[in-house]
Order: C-alpha cells, then sequence, then structure tokens
C-alpha cells in the first residue's frame, strides 16, 4: 500500500513539472511574440514616416513645377488665339 502512494506521488509530481514546464515555455513564446509585435510596430511607423515625408516632398515638387508648366502652357493657348 505504501508503494502505490508512493507512486501517485511521484505522478502528481511530475504531472506539476510538466504543467510548470509548459506554462514557463508559454510564457517566454508571449514575451517572445510580443517582442516581434514591437518590432514590427516600430518598423511600420518608420516606414510610414518616410512615405508620408517622401509624399510631401513630391507634392511641393510637384507644385512648383506646375506654376512653370502652366505659365508655359498659359502663353502658348494665348499665341494660338491670337
Amino acid at each position: 500500500m505504501g508503494d502505490s502512494r508512493n507512486e501517485a506521488q511521484a505522478r502528481a509530481e511530475a504531472k506539476f513539472e510538466k504543467q510548470q514546464k509548459a506554462a514557463e515555455a508559454g510564457a517566454e513564446a508571449t514575451a517572445e511574440h510580443k517582442a516581434q509585435a514591437q518590432a514590427v510596430d516600430a518598423k511600420t511607423a518608420r516606414l510610414r514616416s518616410l512615405r508620408l515625408d517622401k509624399e510631401a516632398a513630391d507634392k511641393e515638387a510637384k507644385a512648383k513645377a506646375k506654376p512653370a508648366e502652366s505659365s508655359g502652357k498659359t502663353k502658348s493657348a494665348a499665341t494660338n488665339k491670337r
């Protein structure tokens, strides 16, 4: 009868240790996942900033180039009407 009690206790301890290892692995995986998500968020924010800066520069360059083009078109259109 003592053997069955010792066996039961050994099984319970083994089960507990297995659960502890699984919980530790789960916590480690969660921390790793969060770190990866933060890295992706940081990279996304950096790329968004670069894209918005580029779009603003392109828009500004287009606005500066447009008056020169439109004044040239206006003169040729006026010349064509005469």
